[in-house]
């Protein structure tokens, strides 16, 4: 049996059974989207089908340097309830390969009970279940840049992050010569994603040393989540089995562009009968489905910034000429905006959400583009303006300016009922609680450029 026809607890069992498999590994996606999990013996994991297991909860309480929350309105777990243990539900249809581990399989799992509302991968769930009344599927490809050095996590921390070696040295995008001279480190990397079910449809370097853009394949809009988690988490490992670091971090250098998470997007009708984005006798090739549904993405977009760039570092890749949007701006075909309407047939029409950055959490950002969207479905919004040009050198309405920092868009996302409808009062308060920590331990930070400007001068 292959791990891609497993489906059910059922199969699931069958595989691991006929493999003898002796241990299994199981994975999930925190709130800052990192994959945390363990490794499950054949016997409870058998079990764990049926009956889920326990991890605990503090994954839900601490940050990415596990440090635990305090004092930021984050209260379903910590201190006062003793780190509880919250349910997790293991995904048969989630079922890989790990090319490295040939005795072991994957699965991924997603919070249960309780817990659920603070799962991002529930929070997309639920957004999902939205456009089921209103007769859609939603369909997603994701796309990310990250970088590739010649450094270990030892060699990183000992250079204090300082001078490191990409694999390559200077601008030079959509190069053949680049990777034709690292083709063995390209076909790995596609094999991997092949092995592993998040197949890749095409991939080149970016401008900057050592940075490549991989664009995913597209599929139903919860698989594409699923495989943009994967593929982060198991290019980082497979670059450390190689001695070599990723990083999909939002803006490393100051010398560079940031590294952006775009999502392409589209919906098509439950029915079967096709794009519900695809109208040939409208401008752009849009109906009136698409429009509504970009309205809500840019009306909304400001409120949600939180979810769509997550860290401190996400703001320093937002300024202008650095290919990332600085308003909710909306162009046709057109990079310096943050939603790209691109035209094509039935097939190809979408819309490209390019405000994500590649540090983001898969669930998240596709939940925020998504519930916005489907909300200006919902409500028939209309788009405030399509930007002919470049969309960095134009004066636009206020209501299009975003956030400038983490902090600020948090306390945008706390204050949005449009969060609260869409993603339940509990999410954001949690979620909005974690932004405002993140940004607070930011500032008990003193940065190279405080001390470069104040140490001496001031």
């Amino acid at each position: 049996m292959e791990a891609r026809d497993v489906n059910t607890a059922a199969d699931a069992k069958r595989i691991v059974t006929e493999r003898d498999i002796k241990n299994v590994k199981v994975g999930f996606i925190d709130v800052d989207g990192v994959m945390r999990g363990k490794y499950l013996s054949g016997e409870k994991f058998l079990g764990a089908l049926d009956h889920g297991f326990a991890f605990c909860d503090v994954v839900l309480g601490w940050d990415t340097n596990d440090q635990l929350y305090e004092n930021v309105g984050t209260d379903f777990t910590g201190w006062h309830t003793g780190y509880a243990d919250a349910q997790i539900r293991i995904l048969p249809g989630s079922c890989r390969e790990i090319p490295f581990e040939p005795e072991t399989l994957f699965f991924l799992c997603e919070f249960a009970a309780e817990a659920a509302r603070l799962c991002p991968r529930n929070l997309l769930g639920r957004v999902l279940e939205r456009a089921e009344p209103l007769g859609f599927r939603a369909n997603a490809a994701f796309e990310y840049e990250f970088f590739m050095f010649n450094e270990t996590p030892d060699s990183a921390r000992e250079k204090g992050y300082r001078n490191l070696q990409p694999i390559s040295p200077g601008f030079f995008g959509y190069s053949v010569l680049r990777c034709s001279t690292f083709s063995d480190l390209y076909h790995e990397l596609l094999g991997l994603a092949e092995t592993m079910d998040f197949p890749i449809e095409g991939i080149h370097t970016e401008t900057g040393p050592g940075v490549i853009e991989a664009a995913l394949a597209v599929t139903d809009a919860a698989e594409a989540a699923d495989r943009a988690a994967l593929f982060k988490t198991f290019v980082k490992v497979w670059a450390q089995r190689r001695q070599m670091m990723a990083t999909f971090m939002a803006k490393w250098s100051n010398d560079y562009p940031g590294q952006s998470g775009h999502i392409h997007l589209s919906l098509d009708h439950a029915d079967g009968s096709g794009s519900a984005f695809f109208d040939a006798d409208q401008p752009m090739c849009m109906s009136a489905v698409q429009r509504h549904f970009v309205a809500g993405q840019q009306r909304y977009m400001a409120e949600l910034t939180a979810m769509l760039a997550q860290t401190v570092n996400a703001y320093s890749r937002m300024v202008p000429g650095f290919w990332a949007p600085t308003h909710a701006t909306l162009g046709c075909e057109n990079r310096t905006t943050a939603l790209r309407i691109i035209p094509g047939s039935a097939k190809s029409q979408r819309v490209e959400f390019r405000l994500g950055s590649a540090d983001a959490n898969p669930y998240i950002v596709l939940a925020a583009a998504l519930g916005a969207g489907l909300l200006g479905i919902e409500r028939q919004l209309e788009p405030v303006e399509v930007v002919q040009g470049n969309a960095y050198a134009r004066e636009h309405d206020a209501s299009l300016e975003l956030p400038t920092s983490l902090e600020q868009a948090a306390e945008a996302l706390r204050g949005s009922e449009v969060a609260r409808e869409l993603f339940g009062d509990a999410f954001v308060d949690h979620y909005a609680g974690t932004r405002v920590w993140e940004a607070l331990e930011y500032r008990k930070h003193v940065s190279d450029w405080e001390m470069q400007r104040y140490f001496e001068i001031i």
